[in-house]
């Protein structure tokens, strides 16, 4: 488990929040748009995955009235799960990359496959398929918002996101350390010119001279 946040404003707004990691609010997570809102930046009503009831939870941490949801964001709905087709599948694991919470396995050109237990219906591997070869249906048909989802789904999301940020932030740094090894290994030396090297040479800059000569002339 990650360390708890200090008890701030942002940390209740984040602790209110499903943490589903889809961006629909406009903001990279759901502890960015916590701070936005704790900072004045945003407003309550931009998460659909909390729907009605997520606002009216919101509105009653920060003393303010409650809202309708931002259509814009996108509407409230039932919790949706993704589904790989296995026969379309070429493994390229961008879908894998998208995931905020890790919840698809596989491995490099072979199939993947959702955990279902784990997905947070982000949405975020639907875009990242270069063959549209992930579809989404209702995990939870006639309940949406928090009647969908639980605190405990949500506290297990927010802790999986943690460590995928922890993991990408290792893999980045790891990168980093091959990338600057490379860099500081010594080169291996170029062969010396043989004397058939040096003899091209010579015919090149004899026929360069020549060139400039002619050129010089007219």
């Amino acid at each position: 488990m990650t360390a708890a946040r200090p008890d701030t404003l942002a940390a209740r707004i984040d602790a209110a929040l499903p943490q589903t990691q889809c961006r629909r609010c406009g903001y990279p997570d759901c502890q960015a748009y916590a701070d936005a809102i704790a900072g004045g930046a945003a407003d309550i009503d931009r998460c659909p995955p909390g729907g009605a009831e997520g606002v009216a939870r919101l509105a009653a941490l920060l003393g303010v009235a409650s809202r309708p949801l931002d259509t814009s964001c996108g509407a409230e709905g039932p919790r949706r799960l993704a589904l790989i087709d296995e026969a379309w599948c070429i493994g390229c694991t961008l879908c894998i990359e998208a995931c905020p919470v890790d919840c698809i396995v596989g491995a490099p050109k072979h199939m993947h496959t959702v955990v279902d237990a784990l997905c947070t219906g982000c949405e975020l591997c639907i875009p990242a398929c270069p063959v549209d070869c992930i579809v989404l249906e209702d995990a939870t048909p006639g309940a949406s918002g928090w009647a969908a989802w639980s605190p405990a789904l949500a506290d297990e999301a927010r802790t999986r996101y943690a460590r995928h940020r922890l993991r990408l932030e290792r893999e980045r740094r790891e990168r980093d350390d091959r990338l600057a090894a490379r860099a500081a290994a010594p080169q291996p030396a170029l062969p010396a010119a043989t004397a058939a090297d040096e003899r091209k040479r010579a015919v090149i800059d004899a026929a360069l001279a020549r060139a400039r000569a002619r050129r010089q002339a007219a």
